[in-house]
């Protein structure tokens, strides 16, 4: 499997919102550790925004190009995440006609491969990055 150079949020912590595995044509896929500090209470249930950040990421190095950022999501988490699971997020362009505006499908399953987390992601490529001003 040949993974293409990545282009996009390349200061992304590895720790907080997963690790770059491939990324191919229209399709890339993150992996994320749950840790300790992602846990909200005793039961080591995982605050649902790591879950969401590692969806979002791998949407973003799917399309892959240095301006994309997140417009609108649609999700629904499916199980719980707990602490130690080791998640992987598959994200994949479902739709890029128009190529500014960018639809993406992303499925997380946890370690017993139980789908976690599912997301359609509409996305947008800008001409220049969000906070540059020139």
């Amino acid at each position: 499997m040949s993974s293409l150079k990545q282009n996009t949020h390349l200061l992304a912590s590895k720790k907080l919102i997963g690790e770059v595995i491939v990324i191919e044509n229209n399709t890339a896929k993150v992996t994320l550790s749950i840790s300790p500090e992602m846990a909200v209470d005793n039961y080591q249930l995982a605050h649902g925004s790591f879950v969401f950040g590692l969806a979002d990421y791998a949407a973003m190095v799917a399309i892959n190009e240095p301006t994309v950022v997140l417009g609108k999501a649609a999700i629904k988490f499916m199980k719980p995440v707990v602490v130690n699971d080791e998640l992987t997020a598959i994200a994949t362009i479902t739709d890029k006609s128009n190529p500014k505006k960018i639809l993406v499908s992303v499925v997380v399953t946890n370690n017993k491969n139980e789908i976690v987390f599912e997301g359609d992601f509409v996305c947008f490529v800008l001409e220049k990055h969000i906070l540059a001003t020139s």
